[in-house]
Order: C-alpha cells, then structure tokens, then sequence
C-alpha cells in the first residue's frame, strides 16, 4: 500500500510503499477513502505533540472494511465506516456509562499509538470503527463525512456539556479555526443566539456565514467588553474556548453573564484567573470538554445523514500532496477543514 511515513518530528511526509496490513484477533482493516487533516494531527507532524516514529498519522476517517481478524462481530466486509480517535478498554466504569474520553485504562490516539489513516488501508482494533448510517454518499463525499468524528463531535458533545437551550447567547472564542467554524453550526442548529469572536478578521466573514449572528474581531476589541455591549450588559450564557490562552479564558468569564458557564478545550492550555465572588454570586461553571463519545460520534453522522448540519471542507489534497495541505494547516490558512483524498 501506498502511505505518508514520518520519520521525525518536523519533517516532511516521506510517500512510501508499505506491505497491506493483516488483522489479527479482534482487529479489521479498512481501505481508506479520505481522511481529515486537522490542527491535531498537525501538532504531531510539527513535533508539538510526543509519538514514537515511524508514525502513520491521521484519525478522520471514511473507509470500507476489507478483511477482519479472528472473533470480530458487528463489522463485515464491505461495510462503510469511520473510526473512533481514542483507544479505549471498554470494560472500565467510564466506557461503561458512555464517557469513553475518561477511560481508566486509556492507551492513546489512533494515529499517535498507532498508525492512522494517512494510507490506502489501515489496521485497528475492530471496535474503534464505527458503521456509517444510511443516507451518506460516502464515496461522493468521502472528505466530508470523514471530518465528521471531530468537527461535529466534538461541538455536539460541547452542546451538551455545557446544557446549551434555546434562546441561550453562545461566545464561540477562535471562531475562525477548523472545530470553532463548526461550533458556530452547532450552536445555530442548537437554537441559540451566537456571537463570533475571532482575532483573524479576515475569517469573520465565513464566521457569520457560518451561523454568527455577531462578530468580535479581538484583534482590536476589548472582547469581555464587547461581550456585554451586545448583551446590553447582561453577559453571554456560554463562553467555548478553543484558543484557551489565559487572555481567552479570563476575557470569557468576564463577560458571563449569571448562570454562565465557561467550557474550555485544551487549546493552548493555559492557566488562568476566575473571581471566586463572581462565580459566588453569578453561580459561574467552569466546565473542560474533550473530543467525543462513541455515541456522540454516531448521533452527528446521523445528524449529517438527515441534512440538520454539513461540514465545511474547503481544502483537499492527496497523498502526493499533502504536504502543502499541512503548510496552510500550520499557518492557518484552512477555513474549516481540509482532508486527504486516498482511495
């Protein structure tokens, strides 16, 4: 099989021929269709996030299955899938009550771990792959469907965390981004009234094309006061973060209004400040979120497949080309997603 290779951190793609993997007990592989080229698998490629190389990487998924190891059930060949991003036991008190990302005996990414889905066939456990529903042209859209696991996940999930209902003023902070563009579909399909903000003025336009009914360029704004200028003083119900400085997070509980609530996902991780007498009076929630859950994950191809939302891939290469896809991945030059086009 053809495959994108890393060899080291914050090097190019080497484009290999690799022998097919084979399944072993409990594992399928799946000839893959596409798969997402996202900030997170972009971290591993610029040497900001640990693996051991080699390392195929690559996790957003559309594929076939095409052979199936020893004591597999609910897969068969042919079937349409995508893939699941974390490897998970199952068995734990966390995967047992469906919040996979908390699992006790976590053993990594697909695409970290384990090689991913930069290659015309990918082996994994068999109960990382997940059946698409009826009604996706896959084939057609192989690149949309798969970016699916993460870019409308990965929101669905915020949408619950942080108990987003109709009416509700949602701040989505770097708006702009491949997972924020979406949050903003998310949280107009939610209902609620939502504000863009974004230090990338010249995103703003797709951020409002997106579902923002208001746009604050913090590259100019004071965000926290703009904030509560559009909710004449009121504060936002939620503030999401997925730029997570210690500017972002602390611009966002200050313009909480009462009953908000902060979610943060990872981003640049920083520490920050919070008034204990704000979230005292206010009754303030801070709320992490990360990724998604199995079922999480099924809910939003159903979403797509009934036509509710439809994620914005703007940019797709191949394998002898993906090492462009990356340049603008890693200066920011992607609005939504992009993705690789394999099979």
């Amino acid at each position: 099989m053809k495959a994108l290779v890393l060899h080291s951190a914050n090097a190019p793609f080497s484009l290999e021929t690799l022998p097919d993997p084979t399944p072993g007990p409990g594992e399928a592989v799946v000839q893959v269709l596409a798969c997402g080229s996202g900030l997170t698998i972009q971290h591993v490629k610029a040497g900001r996030a640990a693996v051991e190389f080699p390392r195929i990487i690559g996790h957003e998924i559309t594929g076939e299955v095409v052979a199936l190891g020893e004591g597999v059930t609910g897969l068969a060949v042919d079937d349409a899938v995508t893939a699941y991003f974390y490897l998970t036991c199952g068995r734990c008190k966390w995967c047992r009550v469906d919040r996979e990302t908390l699992c006790e005996n976590f053993a990594g990414y697909v695409g970290r771990e384990v090689d991913g889905g930069y290659a015309e066939y990918m082996k994994l456990p068999a109960s990382n792959f997940i059946r698409l529903p009826e009604g996706l042209d896959y084939r057609k859209h192989a690149p949309e469907i798969g970016v699916i696991t993460d870019a409308v996940a990965t929101p669905l999930k915020v949408i619950r965390r942080a108990r987003v209902v109709v009416g509700e003023t949602v701040a989505v902070f770097g708006a702009g981004g491949g997972l924020g563009i979406h949050m903003l579909m998310m949280a107009r399909w939610a209902h609620a009234r939502v504000i863009a903000v974004d230090t990338a003025s010249n995103k703003l336009g797709a951020c409002r094309d997106a579902g923002a009914d208001e746009v604050v360029d913090a590259s100019r704004d004071g965000v926290a006061e703009a904030l509560l200028e559009l909710t004449g003083g009121a504060g936002i119900d939620v503030a999401i973060d997925f730029v997570s400085s210690q500017q972002t997070l602390e611009s966002g509980v200050a313009a909480l209004g009462r009953g908000g609530r902060l979610v943060t996902l990872g981003g640049s991780g920083q520490d920050f400040q919070a008034p204990s007498r704000a979230m005292l009076h206010k009754e303030l929630e801070l709320i992490g979120s990360r990724y998604a859950t199995r079922q999480e994950v099924i809910e939003s191809l159903e979403l797509v497949a009934r036509g509710e939302v439809w994620p914005l891939v703007t940019e797709i290469g191949t394998l002898e080309t993906a090492e462009d896809v990356h340049d603008k991945i890693e200066y920011g030059l992607v609005t939504g997603r992009a993705a690789l086009r394999i099979g």
